[in-house]
């Protein structure tokens, strides 16, 4: 089974609602992973502006 990921925060996701976003507007058509272990000290989290924990799609379609 293909992850789904939320398309507006591009955060893989479970649930049926993001955590993140709350929206429940999903895809499984994605490219690449990010992993953010701690958005603080990240410099990559930092420049596309991501604040929270998890593994991000790089691209969603």
């Amino acid at each position: 089974m293909a992850k789904k990921v939320c398309k507006r925060c591009k955060l893989f996701v479970n649930e049926s609602e993001c955590p993140v976003c709350k929206t429940s507007t999903f895809t499984t058509n994605w490219q690449g992973r990010l992993a953010v272990v701690n958005p603080e000290k990240s410099f990559i989290a930092k420049q596309i502006g991501l604040d929270k924990e998890g593994e991000y799609a790089i691209k969603v379609r």
